[in-house]
């Protein structure tokens, strides 16, 4: 019996590539920003900005969508090899100030991150 049902309206981000099925790695990321209202907008920019200067990191980017519905918000998916390639990762563009994107982290009222491990029939191994 179902008790509770959500569903929400997302769009990748315009300026990313299509998803395509492939091994990213044996973790997944998917984390959600919640934005104050008219963050939107600077939130894109920053992104699209610093996809090229971080793309050690950028590079295990599944997708990032914007929401259609609701609050203002984000929603990105990773793949990462381990915890630990993630950490390591994360921590090297941090480090080289290539990331988080300028103009982002300012707009965020909430995140939250789940940490999921692919299925075998996932198309994302």
């Amino acid at each position: 019996m179902v008790t509770s049902l959500s569903m929400e309206s997302y769009t990748p981000f315009p300026f990313l590539p299509p998803v395509q099925p492939r091994a990213f790695g044996s973790v997944y990321e998917f984390r959600t920003y919640h934005l104050m209202p008219g963050g939107l907008p600077p939130t894109l920019l920053g992104w699209e900005n610093a996809i090229k200067p971080a793309e050690e990191y950028t590079a295990h980017l599944v997708i990032n969508m914007y929401a259609l519905d609701g609050p203002p918000r984000i929603t990105h998916i990773w793949g990462f090899a381990s915890l630990e390639q993630r950490a390591m990762l994360r921590a090297s563009a941090y480090g080289a100030g290539v990331w988080p994107p300028h103009g982002g982290p300012e707009h965020i009222i909430e995140a939250t991150s789940t940490i999921a491990l692919p299925q075998p029939w996932s198309p994302l191994q």
